[in-house]
């Protein structure tokens, strides 16, 4: 029995090792043989939910990190990583529980108020969030991702000034960090301290996306009444595009693939982009709707793609860039002749204005500034129409979709 308890003890240290070098499975198949041995053993329980999250498994995650809690129910890193997985499968009620509990066995645990914080913030409950993410920031005063998580708490609860001092506060703390430098800008412009750039981050979408993903569907179709892939699919057919199942089609900033449901009846090849894994992963579940799915930024991916599509669509992803010459050019590329783009935009700003970028982080376009680039991009217009995308804090927000055709024979299918 001795001997077996060595070798338990031995297996987890390696494991732990090979872990921390990156080598995730042969880690795993050592803490599997320490509860081979001792089925009890929280700590293997528990490193296991982090590979598996590590991994991108957050069902075998969950199991494990709820195994570990159970084994071990006051030890605070075990409820700390149970609770930073609950958030990320978007079980926030059940996260925010975890985390404070587990805040309270170790509070001077930086990354679980940071955590604990931005799952407040996420359950719409930004206030509650100030008091954890502040004490994150002042346990962590070198480090930036706690200050600029606050920064957004502040936006999100009325603080503006607030969240403008704190997002210079995470700029200067950013060390050079390049993709934490440009989030803390982009929240100083979005808050009127900066110029505008040219496009969100792609590092600040991703990660938004990636926390989005589990309850991305039932925020947008039930709270926030997201409608905006159905619109665009009835403005396709209104213009004249048939909806036969002959196009090649791309749906651009595809998410979990609510728009990919709409665009389904008009594609004989669907394929799906999107910058964010998890988004991916959601979309994955949807079996037999997409041929492909390419994570890759749009600007990037789209030239190296020339003349492979359709129809390209776009629903509620342009509000992510602000000059959209570049993206309008990208859409041509990838076009075959007489191809057809289709998107929406959010609409308003101030008149005469390219663009504007508001305090909710996105860009906002003149529709007229928009129909310009277009011809200047070689593009016919084949109909316009304004609609409300969705609600926000209760309001209707204004949009317009586009139908383009690229210059070409009246219609191309492909079979």
């Amino acid at each position: 029995m001795a001997q077996a308890e060595d070798r338990a003890d031995r297996w987890l240290r390696e494991g732990a090792a090979r872990h921390a070098r990156g080598e995730i499975a042969a880690a795993e198949a050592l803490y599997r043989e320490v509860l081979r041995v001792r089925p009890e053993d929280a700590n293997a329980a528990n490193l296991l939910g982090v590979a598996a999250r590590q991994r991108g498994d957050l069902a075998a995650a969950l199991d494990w990190g709820a195994r570990a809690v159970a084994l071990r129910p006051g030890a605070g890193v075990f409820l700390a990583n149970y609770g930073a997985t609950l958030a990320e499968a978007g079980r926030l009620g059940e996260a925010v529980e975890m985390l404070r509990k587990a805040a309270a066995a170790r509070p001077d645990d930086a990354v679980t108020l940071r955590n604990l914080g931005q799952a407040l913030c996420a359950m719409g409950d930004p206030r509650a969030a100030l008091a954890p993410l502040e004490r994150a920031a002042v346990l962590r005063p070198d480090a930036a991702e706690p200050m600029l998580a606050l920064a957004h708490a502040r936006r999100e609860a009325g603080d503006l000034t607030g969240a403008a001092q704190a997002a210079e506060a995470a700029l200067a703390r950013t060390g050079g960090d390049p993709a934490l430098a440009a989030q803390a800008r982009f929240l100083l412009a979005a808050l009127g301290r900066e110029a505008p750039p040219a496009r969100a981050p792609a590092s600040y979408v991703r990660d938004l996306f990636d926390q989005y993903a589990p309850r991305f569907e039932a925020e947008l179709t039930g709270r926030l009444r997201y409608r905006t892939p159905e619109a665009l699919a009835a403005l396709l057919r209104m213009a004249g595009v048939p909806a036969e199942r002959g196009l090649r089609v791309l749906d651009l900033g595809c998410g979990t693939g609510l728009s990919g449901l709409a665009l389904a009846p008009f594609a004989a090849r669907l394929e799906g982009l999107d910058l964010s894994p998890r988004m991916l992963a959601e979309a994955r579940r949807r079996e037999g709707l997409y041929a492909a799915l390419h994570e890759a930024d749009l600007l990037e991916w789209l030239p190296r793609h020339p003349a492979a599509f359709d129809l390209i669509a776009a629903a509620d992803v342009l509000n992510y860039l602000g000059d959209l010459a570049p993206a309008l050019a990208a859409i041509g590329t990838a076009l075959a002749p007489s191809g057809v783009a289709a998107f929406s935009i959010e609409a308003g700003g101030t008149p005469g204005t390219p663009y504007a970028l508001g305090e909710g982080m996105r860009y906002r376009h003149d529709p007229a500034h928009v129909a310009a680039l277009a011809r200047a991009a070689g593009f016919a217009e084949l109909a316009r129409e304004a609609v409300t995308l969705r609600e926000e804090r209760g309001a209707p927000v204004a949009g317009m979709l586009f139908v383009l055709r690229r210059p070409g024979a009246t219609e191309t299918g492909h079979g």
